[in-house]
C-alpha cells in the first residue's frame, strides 16, 4: 500500500509540484531581470552576465556526464548546430526578449509566451516536419488556435484599456506626452517579446531536429550556452558604449543574475527534462497559462505594476487559443498511438497463425 502511494506521488503530485516551482521560477527571473533594469541595469549586460555564469554551472554537470558514459565525438557540422542554436535561442531572442519587456512588462511576456505552441506549428507546416488536413479535427483546432491566440496578442498588443489592479505609476495623469510614450513603448515591447516567440518557435524546430543528430541533451545545452554568452559579449561590446555598464554593485542587478543563473540553467532544464521524461511535452505545455498569473500577481507586489483590461482580455483570448493548439494535438498523438497498437496486433497476430505464415 505505502509503496503504491509513494508510486501515485511520483507519477502525479510530483510533476505538478515541479512544474509550478518551473513556472515560478520562470517568471521570478523575468520580474527581477525587469526590477534590475528599472534600477539601471544595461538588459545586454544582464544577459550577458546570467548566460555566463550559467554556463559556468552548468561545466561541473557536463564533466560529469562525459566521464560516466562514452559520448558521441562532436563533429563540425553539430559544433556549427550548436552555435547557431546559442546565436538564435540566447544571443537575438534573450537580447530582444529583455529589451521587450524592458519597455513592457513581465506580464504581456508571460502571456505572449503562449503563442509558442501556435508558430511551433506554422513553422514546422512551411519546413514540412508537419502535414495540414484540414479534414481532420485535430488540424483544424490546431489551425483555429493558432488563429485566435494571434488575436489575443494583437489586442494585449495594441490595446492596453483602462487600469483593473494596482496602482498607476504615472507621476502626471495629464502629461499626455508621458502618456503616449508609455504608448509606444508598450507597442515596442510587444512587438519585440512576439518576434522572440517566433524565433524561439524556430529555435525549437532546430533544437528537435539538432537532439536527433546528436542524443546528448547535457552537451547541447552547455554548448548553446556557452556560443550564446560569447556571442552576447561580443554583440554588447558593440551596443553598450558605457563602460560603467558592466559594473555590478551589491543589489538588486546581482541578485537577478545570480537568480537566473541558478534557476534557469540549471534547476529549470533539470526538472523540465525530468518532467518532460515522466509526463510528456503536452504536460509540460499545460502549465504556460500559469505564468500570466503568476507575473501579475509579482508584477504589481514587487514593481507596482497595473494591469490593464487590454492584458486580461487578451490573455483570456490566448489562453483559448493555446489549449485548442494542445488540444489538437492530443488527438492527434492519440490517433497515431491508436493507430500503431492496431499495426502491432496485426503484426503480432500474423507471427502466431500458422495459415498466415505459409
Amino acid at each position: 500500500m505505502v509503496i503504491m502511494e509513494m508510486q501515485s506521488w511520483s507519477k502525479d503530485v510530483f510533476p505538478f509540484v515541479a512544474m509550478v516551482l518551473v513556472e515560478c521560477c520562470e517568471m521570478g527571473m523575468i520580474t527581477l531581470g525587469k526590477a534590475a533594469m528599472n534600477d539601471g541595469m544595461s538588459n545586454l549586460v544582464y544577459v550577458v552576465y546570467y548566460n555566463a555564469l550559467g554556463t559556468f554551472l552548468l561545466l561541473p554537470f557536463l564533466i560529469f556526464h562525459r566521464c560516466r558514459s562514452n559520448m558521441a565525438l562532436i563533429t563540425l557540422s553539430i559544433l556549427w548546430r550548436f552555435f547557431l542554436l546559442g546565436l538564435l535561442g540566447i544571443c537575438l531572442l534573450q537580447v530582444l526578449a529583455y529589451t521587450g519587456i524592458k519597455y513592457s512588462s513581465p506580464t504581456l511576456a508571460a502571456a505572449l509566451g503562449n503563442l509558442l505552441p501556435g508558430f511551433t506549428f506554422l513553422l514546422a507546416i512551411i519546413f514540412r516536419m508537419e502535414k495540414l488536413d484540414i479534414r481532420k479535427a485535430s488540424s483544424q483546432a490546431k489551425s483555429l488556435g493558432t488563429i485566435v491566440a494571434i488575436i489575443g496578442a494583437s489586442i494585449m498588443t495594441l490595446y492596453k484599456g483602462p487600469r483593473v489592479l494596482g496602482s498607476s505609476n504615472l507621476h502626471s495623469d495629464s502629461s499626455h506626452h508621458s502618456l503616449f510614450s508609455q504608448e509606444s513603448n508598450w507597442l515596442l515591447g510587444g512587438l519585440l517579446i512576439t518576434i522572440t516567440c517566433i524565433m524561439s518557435s524556430g529555435w525549437n524546430v532546430l533544437q528537435t531536429d539538432t537532439v536527433k543528430k546528436y542524443p546528448e541533451q547535457m552537451t547541447i545545452v552547455f554548448f548553446t550556452c556557452c556560443f550564446g554568452s560569447i556571442q552576447c559579449a561580443i554583440l554588447t561590446l558593440v551596443l553598450e558604449r558605457n563602460p560603467e555598464a558592466w559594473m555590478v554593485k551589491p543589489g538588486i542587478g546581482m541578485i537577478a543574475i545570480v537568480f537566473s543563473a541558478v534557476s534557469g540553467s540549471v534547476f529549470r532544464y533539470n526538472v523540465l527534462t525530468w518532467c518532460l521524461d515522466k509526463k510528456g511535452p503536452l504536460y509540460v505545455a499545460m502549465f504556460k497559462p500559469l505564468g500570466m498569473v503568476i507575473a501579475a500577481i509579482l508584477g504589481i507586489l514587487f514593481l507596482a505594476e497595473s494591469l490593464h483590461l487590454g492584458s486580461v482580455i487578451g490573455a483570456v483570448i490566448i489562453s483559448a487559443g493555446f489549449y485548442s493548439v494542445l488540444w489538437g494535438k492530443a488527438k492527434e498523438i492519440k490517433s497515431m498511438l491508436e493507430i500503431e497498437d492496431i499495426v502491432s496486433g496485426i503484426d503480432s497476430s500474423s507471427q502466431r497463425s500458422p495459415l498466415l505464415q505459409k
